[in-house]
Protein backbone atom coordinates (compact mmCIF):
# COMPACT_ATOMS: atom_id res chain seq x y z
CA UNK A 1 0.00 0.00 0.00
CA UNK A 2 1.49 3.62 -0.92
CA UNK A 3 1.79 6.42 1.69
CA UNK A 4 -0.88 8.50 -0.19
CA UNK A 5 -3.22 5.23 0.11
CA UNK A 6 -2.58 5.11 3.66
CA UNK A 7 -3.21 8.36 4.50
CA UNK A 8 -6.86 8.75 2.23
CA UNK A 9 -8.19 5.93 5.09
CA UNK A 10 -7.58 7.56 7.92
CA UNK A 11 -5.90 11.35 8.74
CA UNK A 12 -2.50 10.47 10.04
CA UNK A 13 -1.73 14.29 9.95
CA UNK A 14 -3.96 16.66 10.42
CA UNK A 15 -3.75 20.40 9.26
CA UNK A 16 -3.02 23.55 10.97
CA UNK A 17 -6.23 24.44 12.90
CA UNK A 18 -5.21 26.86 15.01
CA UNK A 19 -5.80 25.40 18.47
CA UNK A 20 -2.21 26.21 19.85
CA UNK A 21 -2.52 26.95 23.75
CA UNK A 22 -6.28 28.41 23.70
CA UNK A 23 -7.97 27.60 26.99
CA UNK A 24 -11.76 28.15 25.73
CA UNK A 25 -11.28 26.35 21.86
CA UNK A 26 -12.66 23.26 22.12
CA UNK A 27 -9.77 20.89 21.37
CA UNK A 28 -10.04 19.86 17.22
CA UNK A 29 -7.94 17.05 16.98
CA UNK A 30 -8.31 13.72 18.41
CA UNK A 31 -6.46 10.55 17.22
CA UNK A 32 -4.79 12.31 14.60
CA UNK A 33 -0.81 12.76 14.97
CA UNK A 34 -0.76 16.40 15.89
CA UNK A 35 1.20 18.45 13.06
CA UNK A 36 4.27 20.53 14.34
CA UNK A 37 3.20 23.41 14.16
CA UNK A 38 0.19 22.59 17.08
CA UNK A 39 3.03 21.07 19.30
CA UNK A 40 3.40 23.30 22.62
CA UNK A 41 3.89 23.22 26.10
CA UNK A 42 6.73 22.34 28.72
CA UNK A 43 7.36 18.77 30.42
CA UNK A 44 6.66 20.31 33.67
CA UNK A 45 2.90 20.23 32.92
CA UNK A 46 3.13 16.52 32.78
CA UNK A 47 4.56 16.54 36.46
CA UNK A 48 1.12 18.61 37.57
CA UNK A 49 -1.29 16.82 35.78
CA UNK A 50 -0.19 13.27 37.14
CA UNK A 51 0.24 14.71 40.72
CA UNK A 52 -2.95 16.12 40.80
CA UNK A 53 -4.50 12.85 39.37
CA UNK A 54 -3.03 11.01 41.74
CA UNK A 55 -4.19 13.26 44.99
CA UNK A 56 -7.22 11.33 44.53
CA UNK A 57 -9.08 9.13 47.25
CA UNK A 58 -8.80 6.20 45.75
CA UNK A 59 -5.33 5.62 46.59
CA UNK A 60 -5.75 6.30 49.98
CA UNK A 61 -8.65 3.54 49.75
CA UNK A 62 -5.90 0.99 48.53
CA UNK A 63 -4.27 1.78 51.57
CA UNK A 64 -6.58 1.24 53.66
CA UNK A 65 -6.72 -2.55 52.70
CA UNK A 66 -3.70 -2.88 54.38
CA UNK A 67 -5.60 -3.53 57.62
CA UNK A 68 -7.42 -6.38 56.10
CA UNK A 69 -4.11 -8.30 55.28
CA UNK A 70 -3.15 -7.58 58.31
CA UNK A 71 0.63 -6.09 57.69
CA UNK A 72 2.53 -4.00 59.78
CA UNK A 73 3.02 -0.46 59.20
CA UNK A 74 6.53 -0.76 57.68
CA UNK A 75 5.60 -3.63 55.21
CA UNK A 76 2.46 -2.03 53.62
CA UNK A 77 5.23 1.53 53.17
CA UNK A 78 7.39 -0.95 51.54
CA UNK A 79 5.45 -2.55 49.22
CA UNK A 80 3.76 1.27 48.11
CA UNK A 81 6.82 2.76 47.51
CA UNK A 82 8.40 -0.77 45.81
CA UNK A 83 5.06 -0.33 43.70
CA UNK A 84 5.89 3.28 42.86
CA UNK A 85 9.38 3.55 41.98
CA UNK A 86 8.35 0.35 39.07
CA UNK A 87 5.25 1.45 37.94
CA UNK A 88 5.48 5.11 37.95
CA UNK A 89 8.90 4.88 35.62
CA UNK A 90 6.60 2.86 33.30
CA UNK A 91 4.14 5.69 33.17
CA UNK A 92 7.02 8.25 32.28
CA UNK A 93 8.18 5.79 29.27
CA UNK A 94 4.88 5.83 27.78
CA UNK A 95 4.70 9.50 27.70
CA UNK A 96 8.00 10.10 26.03
CA UNK A 97 7.00 7.88 22.82
CA UNK A 98 3.53 9.92 23.02
CA UNK A 99 5.89 13.31 22.26
CA UNK A 100 7.83 10.94 19.90
CA UNK A 101 5.08 9.95 17.76
CA UNK A 102 2.14 12.22 18.58
CA UNK A 103 -0.42 10.18 19.01
CA UNK A 104 -2.51 8.73 21.72
CA UNK A 105 -1.21 5.64 23.51
CA UNK A 106 -3.84 3.43 22.13
CA UNK A 107 -3.39 4.52 18.09
CA UNK A 108 0.09 2.78 18.93
CA UNK A 109 -1.42 -0.07 20.02
CA UNK A 110 -2.69 -0.71 15.92
CA UNK A 111 1.05 -0.86 15.03
CA UNK A 112 2.10 -4.31 16.68
CA UNK A 113 -1.90 -5.69 17.04
CA UNK A 114 -3.39 -4.30 13.72
CA UNK A 115 -6.43 -2.31 13.61
CA UNK A 116 -9.11 -5.09 14.21
CA UNK A 117 -6.86 -6.87 16.88
CA UNK A 118 -6.19 -3.36 18.73
CA UNK A 119 -9.91 -3.51 18.90
CA UNK A 120 -9.85 -5.99 22.15
CA UNK A 121 -7.75 -4.58 24.38
CA UNK A 122 -9.39 -1.16 23.24
CA UNK A 123 -12.99 -2.03 23.70
CA UNK A 124 -12.70 -4.17 27.15
CA UNK A 125 -9.69 -2.27 29.09
CA UNK A 126 -10.05 1.04 27.68
CA UNK A 127 -13.44 2.08 27.37
CA UNK A 128 -14.45 -0.09 29.95
CA UNK A 129 -11.83 1.42 31.90
CA UNK A 130 -12.51 4.74 30.75
CA UNK A 131 -16.10 4.52 32.03
CA UNK A 132 -15.33 2.85 35.76
CA UNK A 133 -12.92 4.52 36.71
CA UNK A 134 -14.97 7.60 36.29
CA UNK A 135 -17.69 6.05 37.73
CA UNK A 136 -15.39 5.30 40.57
CA UNK A 137 -14.39 8.71 41.24
CA UNK A 138 -18.05 9.80 41.22
CA UNK A 139 -18.71 7.58 43.78
CA UNK A 140 -16.24 8.29 46.39
CA UNK A 141 -16.78 12.50 45.92
CA UNK A 142 -20.63 11.86 46.03
CA UNK A 143 -20.36 9.96 48.94
CA UNK A 144 -17.95 12.54 50.61
CA UNK A 145 -20.82 15.12 49.65
CA UNK A 146 -23.62 13.04 50.60
CA UNK A 147 -21.89 13.29 54.08
CA UNK A 148 -21.43 16.56 53.82
CA UNK A 149 -25.12 17.62 53.38
CA UNK A 150 -27.99 16.74 52.83
CA UNK A 151 -28.17 16.34 48.92
CA UNK A 152 -29.09 12.85 47.74
CA UNK A 153 -26.25 10.67 45.94
CA UNK A 154 -28.15 10.77 42.64
CA UNK A 155 -28.20 14.85 42.61
CA UNK A 156 -24.42 14.95 43.90
CA UNK A 157 -22.80 12.50 41.52
CA UNK A 158 -25.00 14.40 38.80
CA UNK A 159 -23.47 17.90 39.55
CA UNK A 160 -19.60 16.09 39.51
CA UNK A 161 -20.22 14.25 36.24
CA UNK A 162 -21.77 17.71 34.42
CA UNK A 163 -18.71 19.77 35.90
CA UNK A 164 -15.76 17.19 34.31
CA UNK A 165 -18.37 16.79 30.89
CA UNK A 166 -17.47 20.39 30.02
CA UNK A 167 -13.97 20.55 31.24
CA UNK A 168 -13.26 16.92 28.99
CA UNK A 169 -15.23 18.26 26.51
CA UNK A 170 -13.49 21.96 26.04
CA UNK A 171 -10.16 19.24 25.84
CA UNK A 172 -6.58 18.66 26.28
CA UNK A 173 -5.12 22.92 27.40
CA UNK A 174 -8.22 23.58 29.81
CA UNK A 175 -7.34 20.01 31.39
CA UNK A 176 -3.45 20.53 31.67
CA UNK A 177 -4.19 23.75 33.18
CA UNK A 178 -6.87 23.33 35.68
CA UNK A 179 -4.83 20.14 36.78
CA UNK A 180 -2.12 22.87 37.71
CA UNK A 181 -4.33 24.49 39.69
CA UNK A 182 -6.17 21.64 41.38
CA UNK A 183 -2.50 20.39 42.29
CA UNK A 184 -1.54 23.72 44.25
CA UNK A 185 -5.35 23.82 46.26
CA UNK A 186 -5.40 19.92 46.91
CA UNK A 187 -1.88 20.12 48.28
CA UNK A 188 -2.60 22.44 51.24
CA UNK A 189 -6.01 20.13 51.56
CA UNK A 190 -4.38 16.80 51.92
CA UNK A 191 -1.13 18.18 53.51
CA UNK A 192 -3.95 19.10 56.27
CA UNK A 193 -5.83 16.10 56.18
CA UNK A 194 -1.97 14.19 56.82
CA UNK A 195 -0.98 16.38 59.57
CA UNK A 196 -4.51 15.13 61.56
CA UNK A 197 -4.74 12.25 60.60
CA UNK A 198 -0.55 12.00 61.94
CA UNK A 199 -1.49 13.64 65.44
CA UNK A 200 -4.56 11.53 65.61
CA UNK A 201 -3.43 8.13 64.19
CA UNK A 202 -0.71 5.69 65.55
CA UNK A 203 1.00 3.70 63.28
CA UNK A 204 1.12 -0.43 64.55
CA UNK A 205 4.27 -2.36 63.32
CA UNK A 206 3.50 -5.56 64.40
CA UNK A 207 1.35 -7.92 61.82
CA UNK A 208 -2.05 -8.83 63.20
CA UNK A 209 -2.45 -12.63 62.29
CA UNK A 210 -6.38 -12.69 62.97
CA UNK A 211 -6.85 -9.68 60.24
CA UNK A 212 -9.27 -11.64 57.81
CA UNK A 213 -7.03 -11.05 54.76
CA UNK A 214 -3.99 -12.35 56.36
CA UNK A 215 -1.65 -14.69 54.41
CA UNK A 216 2.12 -14.00 55.21
CA UNK A 217 3.83 -12.45 51.93
CA UNK A 218 0.97 -13.91 49.71
CA UNK A 219 -0.79 -10.84 52.00
CA UNK A 220 2.16 -8.37 51.12
CA UNK A 221 2.24 -9.09 47.19
CA UNK A 222 -1.22 -8.55 46.18
CA UNK A 223 -1.24 -5.48 48.58
CA UNK A 224 2.41 -4.49 46.31
CA UNK A 225 -0.02 -5.75 43.40
CA UNK A 226 -2.76 -3.92 44.05
CA UNK A 227 -0.74 -0.40 44.04
CA UNK A 228 1.28 -1.27 41.12
CA UNK A 229 -1.95 -1.79 38.74
CA UNK A 230 -3.22 1.45 40.27
CA UNK A 231 -0.52 2.75 37.76
CA UNK A 232 -1.00 0.08 35.32
CA UNK A 233 -4.63 0.95 34.81
CA UNK A 234 -3.34 4.83 33.47
CA UNK A 235 -1.14 3.67 30.90
CA UNK A 236 -2.79 3.35 28.21
CA UNK A 237 -3.25 7.02 28.59
CA UNK A 238 -0.11 8.05 29.08
CA UNK A 239 1.09 9.77 25.76
CA UNK A 240 -2.66 11.24 25.41
CA UNK A 241 -1.57 14.02 27.82
CA UNK A 242 2.38 14.55 26.24
CA UNK A 243 1.50 14.22 22.55
CA UNK A 244 0.96 17.76 22.20
CA UNK A 245 4.75 18.67 23.16
CA UNK A 246 7.37 19.35 20.62
CA UNK A 247 9.21 16.71 20.09
CA UNK A 248 12.69 17.27 20.89
CA UNK A 249 14.87 14.70 23.30
CA UNK A 250 14.87 17.26 25.60
CA UNK A 251 11.14 17.51 26.16
CA UNK A 252 10.93 13.35 25.27
CA UNK A 253 13.41 13.11 29.06
CA UNK A 254 12.01 15.84 30.66
CA UNK A 255 8.15 14.50 30.21
CA UNK A 256 9.44 11.02 31.19
CA UNK A 257 10.73 12.30 34.70
CA UNK A 258 8.16 14.54 35.16
CA UNK A 259 5.22 12.33 34.46
CA UNK A 260 7.13 9.48 36.79
CA UNK A 261 7.69 11.74 39.25
CA UNK A 262 4.19 13.30 39.68
CA UNK A 263 2.82 9.55 39.58
CA UNK A 264 5.33 8.44 42.24
CA UNK A 265 4.63 11.19 44.75
CA UNK A 266 0.92 11.06 44.78
CA UNK A 267 0.58 7.24 45.16
CA UNK A 268 3.29 7.03 47.77
CA UNK A 269 1.87 10.13 50.08
CA UNK A 270 -1.98 9.27 49.38
CA UNK A 271 -1.01 5.06 50.32
CA UNK A 272 0.72 5.93 53.62
CA UNK A 273 -2.06 7.82 54.41
CA UNK A 274 -4.35 5.51 53.86
CA UNK A 275 -2.58 2.81 55.22
CA UNK A 276 -2.38 5.00 58.32
CA UNK A 277 -6.22 5.59 58.52
CA UNK A 278 -7.06 1.83 58.15
CA UNK A 279 -4.71 1.12 61.42
CA UNK A 280 -6.38 3.89 63.39
CA UNK A 281 -9.54 4.07 63.25
CA UNK A 282 -12.79 1.50 63.81
CA UNK A 283 -14.71 2.68 60.44
CA UNK A 284 -15.53 -0.38 58.26
CA UNK A 285 -14.77 1.87 54.90
CA UNK A 286 -12.66 4.37 53.84
CA UNK A 287 -14.94 7.14 53.62
CA UNK A 288 -16.33 6.62 57.18
CA UNK A 289 -12.63 6.68 58.13
CA UNK A 290 -11.83 9.27 57.18
CA UNK A 291 -14.93 11.56 58.67
CA UNK A 292 -14.24 9.88 62.16
CA UNK A 293 -10.31 10.35 61.79
CA UNK A 294 -10.64 14.16 61.07
CA UNK A 295 -13.27 14.66 64.04
CA UNK A 296 -14.08 18.39 63.83
CA UNK A 297 -12.57 18.95 60.71
CA UNK A 298 -14.27 16.39 58.90
CA UNK A 299 -15.90 19.09 56.93
CA UNK A 300 -12.52 20.12 55.43
CA UNK A 301 -11.59 16.33 54.45
CA UNK A 302 -14.72 15.59 53.18
CA UNK A 303 -14.32 18.40 50.64
CA UNK A 304 -10.75 17.86 49.68
CA UNK A 305 -11.77 14.18 48.75
CA UNK A 306 -15.02 15.89 46.87
CA UNK A 307 -13.00 18.57 45.00
CA UNK A 308 -9.96 15.41 43.72
CA UNK A 309 -12.70 13.90 41.97
CA UNK A 310 -12.10 15.74 39.54
CA UNK A 311 -8.42 16.00 38.57
CA UNK A 312 -8.84 11.97 38.43
CA UNK A 313 -11.79 12.22 36.02
CA UNK A 314 -10.94 14.93 33.22
CA UNK A 315 -8.38 12.19 32.56
CA UNK A 316 -10.62 9.33 32.99
CA UNK A 317 -13.41 10.89 30.60
CA UNK A 318 -10.87 12.45 28.41
CA UNK A 319 -9.10 8.99 27.55
CA UNK A 320 -12.10 7.46 27.33
CA UNK A 321 -13.40 9.46 24.55
CA UNK A 322 -10.07 8.59 22.67
CA UNK A 323 -10.84 5.31 22.83
CA UNK A 324 -13.96 5.46 21.50
CA UNK A 325 -12.33 7.30 18.18
CA UNK A 326 -9.65 4.65 18.09
CA UNK A 327 -11.94 2.04 17.34
CA UNK A 328 -13.02 3.42 14.77
CA UNK A 329 -16.46 4.85 16.01
CA UNK A 330 -17.17 7.80 13.45
CA UNK A 331 -17.88 10.37 16.41
CA UNK A 332 -16.35 13.56 17.36
CA UNK A 333 -14.10 13.51 20.40
CA UNK A 334 -16.39 15.72 22.19
CA UNK A 335 -19.28 12.97 21.08
CA UNK A 336 -17.52 10.52 22.89
CA UNK A 337 -16.96 12.46 26.21
CA UNK A 338 -20.84 12.63 26.18
CA UNK A 339 -21.34 8.93 25.82
CA UNK A 340 -18.76 8.50 28.51
CA UNK A 341 -20.05 10.65 30.87
CA UNK A 342 -23.58 9.52 30.75
CA UNK A 343 -22.30 5.59 30.91
CA UNK A 344 -20.04 6.60 33.99
CA UNK A 345 -23.11 8.17 35.66
CA UNK A 346 -25.60 5.29 35.29
CA UNK A 347 -22.65 2.62 36.47
CA UNK A 348 -22.33 5.45 39.60
CA UNK A 349 -25.74 5.23 40.52
CA UNK A 350 -26.05 1.41 40.06
CA UNK A 351 -22.43 0.55 41.66
CA UNK A 352 -22.71 3.24 44.66
CA UNK A 353 -22.98 0.18 47.28
CA UNK A 354 -20.65 -2.11 48.02
CA UNK A 355 -18.08 0.20 46.48
CA UNK A 356 -14.29 -1.46 48.20
CA UNK A 357 -14.88 -4.92 47.06
CA UNK A 358 -16.10 -4.23 43.74
CA UNK A 359 -13.19 -1.20 43.31
CA UNK A 360 -10.75 -3.66 43.90
CA UNK A 361 -12.16 -6.30 41.88
CA UNK A 362 -12.18 -4.03 39.00
CA UNK A 363 -9.08 -2.71 39.02
CA UNK A 364 -7.17 -6.40 38.94
CA UNK A 365 -9.16 -7.33 36.01
CA UNK A 366 -8.37 -4.50 33.84
CA UNK A 367 -4.63 -4.05 34.98
CA UNK A 368 -4.50 -7.97 33.84
CA UNK A 369 -5.62 -6.83 30.68
CA UNK A 370 -3.28 -3.49 30.29
CA UNK A 371 0.07 -5.42 31.28
CA UNK A 372 0.77 -7.88 28.59
CA UNK A 373 -0.90 -4.56 26.30
CA UNK A 374 2.04 -2.40 27.72
CA UNK A 375 4.62 -4.66 27.16
CA UNK A 376 3.84 -5.19 23.49
CA UNK A 377 3.28 -1.45 23.06
CA UNK A 378 7.25 -0.54 24.67
CA UNK A 379 8.56 -3.59 22.11
CA UNK A 380 7.15 -2.58 19.42
CA UNK A 381 8.35 0.84 20.09
CA UNK A 382 12.26 -0.01 21.05
CA UNK A 383 12.35 -3.14 18.35
CA UNK A 384 9.37 -2.91 15.38
CA UNK A 385 10.58 0.05 13.54
CA UNK A 386 7.53 2.18 14.47
CA UNK A 387 10.23 5.29 15.31
CA UNK A 388 9.70 5.67 11.07
CA UNK A 389 7.95 7.77 8.95
CA UNK A 390 6.45 4.40 7.67
CA UNK A 391 5.71 2.98 11.16
CA UNK A 392 3.66 6.45 12.15
CA UNK A 393 1.73 5.95 8.91
CA UNK A 394 0.72 2.35 9.28
CA UNK A 395 -1.28 3.15 12.61
CA UNK A 396 -3.98 4.52 10.33
CA UNK A 397 -3.95 1.62 8.05
CA UNK A 398 -7.18 0.54 8.66
CA UNK A 399 -6.56 -2.32 5.81
CA UNK A 400 -3.96 -4.38 8.72
CA UNK A 401 -6.69 -6.26 10.20
CA UNK A 402 -4.38 -8.43 12.62
CA UNK A 403 -0.62 -8.29 13.57
CA UNK A 404 1.41 -10.93 15.63
CA UNK A 405 1.01 -8.44 18.51
CA UNK A 406 -2.53 -9.05 18.69
CA UNK A 407 -0.58 -12.83 19.12
CA UNK A 408 1.39 -12.15 21.51
CA UNK A 409 -1.22 -10.07 24.22
CA UNK A 410 -3.57 -12.65 23.72
CA UNK A 411 -0.93 -15.14 24.96
CA UNK A 412 -0.05 -12.56 27.85
CA UNK A 413 -3.77 -12.89 28.97
CA UNK A 414 -4.54 -16.42 28.70
CA UNK A 415 -1.04 -17.66 30.04
CA UNK A 416 -1.84 -15.52 32.91
CA UNK A 417 -5.38 -16.36 33.41
CA UNK A 418 -4.03 -19.12 35.68
CA UNK A 419 -2.26 -16.96 37.96
CA UNK A 420 -5.07 -14.44 38.65
CA UNK A 421 -6.56 -13.51 42.17
CA UNK A 422 -10.02 -11.60 42.13
CA UNK A 423 -13.55 -11.63 43.89
CA UNK A 424 -15.06 -12.56 40.46
CA UNK A 425 -12.61 -15.05 39.39
CA UNK A 426 -9.63 -16.76 41.07
CA UNK A 427 -7.35 -19.09 38.38
CA UNK A 428 -6.40 -22.56 39.65
CA UNK A 429 -2.24 -21.68 40.47
CA UNK A 430 -3.88 -18.75 42.55
CA UNK A 431 -6.46 -20.87 44.22
CA UNK A 432 -3.91 -23.54 45.06
CA UNK A 433 -1.17 -21.46 45.93
CA UNK A 434 -2.38 -18.33 47.39
CA UNK A 435 0.43 -17.78 49.77
CA UNK A 436 2.56 -16.20 46.44
CA UNK A 437 0.37 -13.73 45.88
CA UNK A 438 -1.37 -12.20 42.82
CA UNK A 439 1.53 -13.04 40.06
CA UNK A 440 -1.01 -12.33 36.84
CA UNK A 441 0.40 -8.68 36.17
CA UNK A 442 4.44 -10.26 35.94
CA UNK A 443 3.26 -13.38 34.23
CA UNK A 444 0.90 -11.24 31.44
CA UNK A 445 3.98 -9.11 30.74
CA UNK A 446 6.65 -11.65 30.38
CA UNK A 447 4.50 -14.13 28.22
CA UNK A 448 3.81 -10.92 25.68
CA UNK A 449 7.45 -9.77 25.43
CA UNK A 450 8.46 -13.05 24.98
CA UNK A 451 5.98 -14.07 22.62
CA UNK A 452 6.81 -10.69 20.58
CA UNK A 453 10.41 -11.81 20.08
CA UNK A 454 9.34 -14.99 19.18
CA UNK A 455 7.41 -13.50 16.01
CA UNK A 456 8.36 -10.02 15.44
CA UNK A 457 10.67 -11.66 12.44
CA UNK A 458 8.31 -14.18 11.10
CA UNK A 459 6.01 -12.98 7.83
CA UNK A 460 3.42 -10.31 9.17
CA UNK A 461 -0.33 -11.31 9.51
CA UNK A 462 -1.22 -8.64 7.28
CA UNK A 463 0.99 -9.60 4.54
CA UNK A 464 2.69 -5.77 4.84
CA UNK A 465 6.53 -5.73 3.97
CA UNK A 466 8.27 -5.33 7.63
CA UNK A 467 8.96 -1.97 8.74
CA UNK A 468 13.22 -0.68 8.44
CA UNK A 469 14.45 -0.95 11.82
CA UNK A 470 17.77 0.20 11.52
CA UNK A 471 19.19 3.73 13.22
CA UNK A 472 18.82 5.55 10.16
CA UNK A 473 15.12 4.98 9.70
CA UNK A 474 14.72 6.32 13.30
CA UNK A 475 13.12 9.89 11.85
CA UNK A 476 10.93 10.88 14.61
Amino acid sequence: MSPDTMRAAENSVAEDRGYRDSLTKIEPYGIEHIPDVERHGKPRSQFFLWFAAGMNFPIVVLGFSATYFGLPFWAAVLAIVLAGVTSSAGMGYLSAMGVRLGVPQQMQGRGPLGFIGNLFPVAYVNVFAGIGWAAVTVILGGQAIALLTDIPFWLSALILMGIQLGVAVIGYNLIHFLQRILSFVLVVGFVFITIVAAANGKVVNTANESAPGFDGIGGWIIFFGWFFSFIVAWMPFASDYSRYLPNTPGNRRGAGWATMSGNFVTLVWMGILGTLLGSTTTASDSIGALKELMGPWAAVGLGVVALSSFTQNFLNVYGGAISIQTMGVPVKRHTAVVFICVASYLVALWGQTGFNSGFTAFLNLTAYCIAPYVAVLVCDYLFGGRRTERGLRELFDKSRKFEWGFVAWAAGVVLSSPFWMSSIYTGPIAAAFPQIGDLSYYVGGAVAAGVYFATHRRQRLSGREMLDRGAAAQTL
